[in-house]
């Protein structure tokens, strides 16, 4: 099994059953930007109020761990299913208060793959949050999407957040220089 067909599995399960979601970290920037590979697929979804239905809907591939856990950055609750045999991770994000998250849940699109639909976060949103985490790996993330999508992103929103979130210098650095975030 593919990392992408653990995450089509899940993103199969959603659309089933109806939960609001979108599917974000590496999966969303590889949807915009240069691919890289990865060992998991996180989610965010809307309310929690269905976990178990989602649950049953994974079973027997995926297991969920019994111990929920918070997610400090925008505090959340994470749910972590594992798939068995292959060690393939999900984490589950509970859609948080936090006004970026809001938003950037509200700005979700469809993009259909395979003739599979998934919801991802906007291009825009996907660097603001790679922004926010800032991690090596997240802004060469940034910089592969701005390789592809630069003359095709709402550079007012872009800024807005990256303004309030106080990452604006990393944006104007990797624009400026994407080659040496890479």
């Amino acid at each position: 099994m593919t990392s992408q067909d653990g995450a089509y599995q899940v993103v199969d399960a959603l659309n089933r059953l109806g939960i609001a979601y979108m599917l974000v970290g590496s999966f969303s920037s590889n949807a915009y930007g240069t691919a890289r590979a990865t060992g998991d697929a996180d989610f965010v979804i809307e309310t929690d109020q269905r976990i178990d239905d989602l649950r049953r809907a994974l079973q027997p591939h995926f297991r969920m761990d019994s111990q929920i856990s918070f997610e400090p950055t925008q505090g959340t609750t994470r749910y972590l299913f594992h798939h068995d045999g292959t060690g393939f991770l999900v984490e589950v994000f509970v859609l948080s208060d936090d006004e970026h998250d809001r938003a950037r849940f509200s700005r979700r699109r469809s993009i259909e793959r395979g003739g599979r639909v998934a919801y991802f976060p906007s291009p825009e949103d996907v660097i603001i949050q790679k922004l926010r985490w800032g991690r090596r790996k997240d802004q060469a993330d940034v910089a592969g999407i701005l390789a592809l999508q630069k003359d095709k992103l709402d550079w007012t929103y872009l800024r807005l957040w990256c303004d309030r979130h106080g990452t604006r210098a990393l944006l104007d650095a990797i624009v400026g220089d994407p080659t040496s975030f890479v």
